[in-house]
């Protein structure tokens, strides 16, 4: 294979290789946890609610996927040692954790609000 044939290849290859591989594994990763949470909802109270794949809430997180897939991807293509995977793993934490605290709290809110429910508000 001469010059001119490689680099031919090389600009096949760019063309048809996405161009930011980190982006576009957030995205994907972010899809199917959307795509799952019906199923995962089926599971838990047998109930098919298709309308879980496009609402924000349960399990599992896009946002948590989301950015998980994120500091992946780029760690493995730019080395756990770049500045960017720091900042997308520090981005990850800072998600995850917010996403626990807002869990906790709507359960909490669910069972003041069934209680509410059971007494009445006298």
């Amino acid at each position: 294979m001469g010059a001119a044939d490689a680099d031919t290849a090389a600009t096949l290859r760019s063309a048809v290789a996405p161009a930011n591989l980190s982006l576009i594994s957030a995205l994907l990763a972010c899809a199917v946890a959307q795509f799952l949470k019906p199923f995962t909802t089926w599971l838990k109270d047998k109930k098919w609610d298709s309308r879980k794949m496009v609402s924000s809430g349960g399990m599992p997180s896009s946002h948590s996927a989301t950015v998980t897939a994120l500091a992946t991807s780029i760690g493995l293509e730019e080395g756990v040692g770049a500045a960017s995977f720091s900042i997308a793993v520090v981005l990850a934490c800072v998600v995850m954790y917010d996403a626990t605290g807002i869990r906790l709290h709507a359960g909490r809110q669910a069972e003041v609000r069934s209680g509410f429910m059971m007494t009445g508000w006298s």
